[in-house]
């Protein structure tokens, strides 16, 4: 529990370290300034439909969609209501978080050209990597704590979660969705949401967990 919270603590703190130097316009904003001046290719067809798909793996809906399903199998096979009661705290406690943070900032999108905190935007951070880190990892977290899943593919759930926010990232800005800045805050404010849910999970542990 105590090192959970430490990485939690630190993951924090290099969110509050990235939104200290968006908002004062500090070298991170260089970033995301070269990604925002680049020349983003317009997409069209299959190619389109395809790129969107892997932008709506960051989606609440999707995500959250999957997560409940998971939860409630996994519920039903081990006959607790504990991974639902997970799931629901860590959906709520991700649109609390993060929407409350984005409301405060109000930044604009880099597709508006201008980079303005306090405009009544809502790019920072970004919700899709915040999302994909966290729920998708809840889901990766609540199939190896029930599930008799390996040490070896604990840690290949992990590197897909991993991969699949950094897909999301990466669409986000050849799409020019949102800024660097906001998908690196929302990346570190996922992952220390995820770390601290399951620290919490952990600290009060259920019969029905196998691991």
């Amino acid at each position: 529990m105590r090192r959970a919270l430490k990485w939690s603590a630190a993951l924090f703190a290099g969110f509050a370290l990235v939104t200290y130097q968006a908002v004062t316009y500090g070298r991170i904003t260089e970033i995301d300034r070269h990604f925002g001046n680049l020349n983003h290719p317009h997409f069209k067809g299959f190619s389109a439909f395809a790129i969107r798909r892997l932008d709506d793996l960051g989606l609440r809906s999707i995500s959250g969609i999957a997560l409940l399903i998971v939860a409630i199998y996994i519920s039903r096979r081990f006959k607790t209501w504990r991974p639902i009661n997970l799931g629901i705290l860590s959906f709520v406690s991700l649109n609390l978080v993060v929407g409350a943070v984005k409301y405060s900032f109000g930044r604009t999108k880099p597709r508006e050209g201008l980079d303005l905190f306090g405009a009544g935007g809502m790019s920072y951070p970004s919700g899709h990597a915040s999302n994909a880190i966290f729920i998708w990892g809840v889901i990766a977290y609540l199939i190896y704590r029930y599930a008799h899943v390996n040490r070896y593919r604990g840690r290949l759930a992990s590197a897909s979660v991993a991969a699949l926010a950094l897909t999301v990232c990466v669409v986000s800005l050849v799409r020019n969705t949102h800024w660097f800045s906001d998908l690196f805050g929302g990346l570190l404010l996922g992952a220390a949401l995820l770390v601290l849910i399951i620290a919490i999970d952990r600290y009060f542990p259920s019969d029905s967990q196998l691991h």
